[in-house]
């Protein structure tokens, strides 16, 4: 491929990504700041992802929320990964690309989020029926838990924590439910509504890594 055919290619996927950006994401009025729309080789309207918002540097970290977000329960109890979910993770560990949750679950398990997160661990394993077993190690110590039952969501808190203890790396929020998506979005986010009809299952891995680059 000649330069010209390559810089070609990487202009039109900018602009899908953008297009994706544009017509998928919820992103705050500060967050669009990131976002431009300059003119492409003078043929019409172009757009390309810039510096990303609030001085954020280029190490996105995607948070999910767990429940039918990564994985789902069934009427039996048994616990598995939702269809994608265990590839998605995969790609964004091969990309390296940190993962974190955010999910809710009784404060009375644990006095901190690595007690609550551990008892978590061991809920979901006790059930699980999937051939792969869940990616624990992926998430570190980026397991986000309320500490008590006002820090639940849709409280704001473990947005905040997470936003806290991101180090002004760019967060990604992806959930199912729109109100979660909602409230992560109103926080600084950039947030993707999971299992809706015509959308990738997830936020595109590459369309994650260019919202954490800086782009001239």
């Amino acid at each position: 491929m000649n330069g010209s055919a390559s810089n070609s290619s990487a202009r039109v996927g900018l602009a899908l990504s953008a297009a994706l950006v544009s017509t998928l994401l919820c992103t705050p009025a500060t967050a669009a700041a990131g976002l431009a729309a300059p003119e492409a080789d003078g043929k019409g309207p172009g757009m390309a992802l810039t510096t990303p918002a609030h001085g954020q540097r280029a190490c996105p970290v995607v948070y999910f929320d767990l429940g039918e977000t990564l994985v789902h329960t069934a009427d039996d109890g048994s616990t598995t990964y939702l269809p994608g979910a265990a590839s998605y993770l995969r790609t964004l560990r091969e990309r390296h690309i940190k993962v974190g949750l955010i999910t809710n679950v009784p404060p009375s398990w644990g006095a901190t989020d690595a007690e609550r997160a551990a008892r978590l661990r061991t809920e979901v394993d006790a059930t699980w029926r999937g051939p792969t077993a869940f990616a624990w190690a992926d998430f570190g110590d980026r397991i986000r838990t309320p500490r008590t039952e006002a820090e639940r969501k849709p409280s704001p808190v473990l947005w905040q924590r997470a936003l806290e203890d991101s180090a002004g790396c760019r967060v990604v929020y992806q959930a199912e439910t729109a109100q979660e998506v909602s409230v992560a979005c109103s926080l600084g986010f950039v947030s993707y509504q999971v299992g809706l009809p015509r959308r990738p299952a997830f936020l595109p891995a590459g369309l994650v890594e260019l919202l954490g680059r800086r782009l001239a």
